[in-house]
């Protein structure tokens, strides 16, 4: 099987890499905007060949777009040209609905199957790639009905090598979702550093008391602005939505401290406990 993955960063990488730990007759061949990664993706093993982008997918089975959402969106009306009678193109984009639209009017819309791996890191690049980040991960697959069934079961089958759970749903209502539970996670990191560091600037001995907590909910803050940007553009109505629905609980939570409410500031933590069931019961299914 011949694959061609466009964008050698963590998740074209890590793509790449786990399936390679699955299948022995696998030739990848990769392309990246910036050379200097499809250099290195080829030391690391992650690719056999570097290969130009018409190159790669004309002569390939599975064509893989792991590059920005807004690139995705551009790149995929000339993929879809490019592919092979019976080829197979994906893209492991974290919003689906525009991306779907861009290909929706292409003749050769039934070779496309869109998908959205739930799987990452804050770390970018091909270094950052590892062969299991997307074991035991989520995988959703969009608007399936719309892909032939041949395409939908080549895709299917290589992510289960990869050892991903995989559910179904429409993109739009993947891209409402996904920008509570991921999207709205990312700004809110990216809001935290950045006021943390606004106040670094008068007070310098500040991150000497940054525990484990802090680390921990500023994280996300050191992902790829390259991959995040055209994300937060993309999904734009529903992080907007997402985000005023934080913002009203956040302002909530500031009358409460404001009034000294210690017994509602204390019931609306117990309440918010309840998300720990919620998970561990996600976490009981996934482990079953």
């Amino acid at each position: 099987m011949k694959i061609c993955i466009i964008g050698l960063g963590l998740i074209g990488g890590s793509f790449s890499l786990g399936l390679k730990a699955k299948r022995s007759n696998l030739i990848v061949s990769g392309v990246d905007m910036d050379p200097s990664h499809a250099i290195t993706a080829k030391s690391l093993g992650i690719i056999d060949e570097v290969t130009t982008f018409e190159e790669g997918i004309s002569q390939a089975d599975l064509v893989v777009l792991a590059t920005p959402v807004s690139s995705m969106e551009n790149q995929i009306g000339h993929a879809l040209d490019l592919l092979q009678e019976n080829g197979v193109l994906i893209d492991l984009g974290s919003t689906k609905q525009r991306i779907v639209n861009a290909a929706r009017q292409h003749v050769r819309r039934n070779r496309y199957v869109a998908t959205h791996p739930i799987a990452g890191t804050e770390n970018s690049g091909p270094t950052a790639a590892f062969a299991t980040l997307m074991r035991n991960k989520m995988m959703i697959l969009c608007n399936k009905e719309e892909s032939d069934a041949d395409a939908v079961k080549m895709v299917e089958n290589v992510f289960r090598d990869l050892e991903m759970r995989i559910n179904y749903m429409d993109a739009t209502e993947h891209d409402r979702h996904i920008a509570y539970v991921s999207h709205l996670s990312h700004i809110s990191s990216f809001a935290l550093g950045a006021t943390v560091l606004d106040k670094e600037k008068d007070e310098q001995s500040i991150f000497v008391m940054a525990g484990s907590g802090f680390s921990s909910t500023v994280r996300l803050a050191k992902s790829s602005p390259n991959m995040w940007a055209p994300i937060f553009s993309q999904n734009q109505e529903n992080v907007l939505d997402a985000l005023d629905a934080y913002i009203n609980k956040l302002q909530s939570f500031r009358e409460i401290i404001a009034n000294n409410d210690e017994e509602k500031s204390r019931k609306l933590m117990h309440d918010t406990n309840e998300i720990r069931r919620v998970l561990l019961g996600i976490e009981k299914q996934t482990n079953s």
